[in-house]
């Protein structure tokens, strides 16, 4: 049974940076497909990076350079930190997984099949 739990949510100011973490247990195959993806008050969930398990990237438009997506397979923990934070960033943040991946990792929650409880990022002065 796979299971992802967040954490290293909580309230920043704008341009300060936070890093999320995201456990897995159940897993034992490490090159699966990871992501995170965030939803605001009343609006659709958004991909916002992704990491294969061959160490390829991908990320939104809109935290590309200023977002790290990586994974400590050792310990089966993916992170991501995120620098210059804004308002606009604040979200629930998820992370989800899937043993298929491709290159670039896709950005879509469709292709997750477990899904995390989330992890609260407010970003406010």
């Amino acid at each position: 049974h796979v299971q992802l739990v967040e954490s290293g949510g909580g309230s920043v100011q704008p341009g300060g940076p936070l890093r999320l973490s995201c456990r897995i247990s159940g897993l034992a195959d490490t090159n699966y497909c990871m992501a995170w993806f965030r939803q605001a008050l009343g609006k659709e969930r958004e991909g916002v990076a992704a990491i294969g398990g061959d160490g390829s990237t991908n990320y939104a438009d809109s935290v590309q350079g200023r977002s790290t997506i990586s994974q400590d397979k050792a310990k089966n923990t993916p992170f991501l930190q995120m620098n210059s934070l804004k308002p606009e960033d604040t979200a629930m943040y998820y992370c989800a997984a899937h043993f298929v991946c491709f290159r670039p990792p896709p950005l879509h929650p469709s292709h997750y099949n477990v899904w995390g409880q989330g992890t609260q990022v407010t970003v406010s002065s």
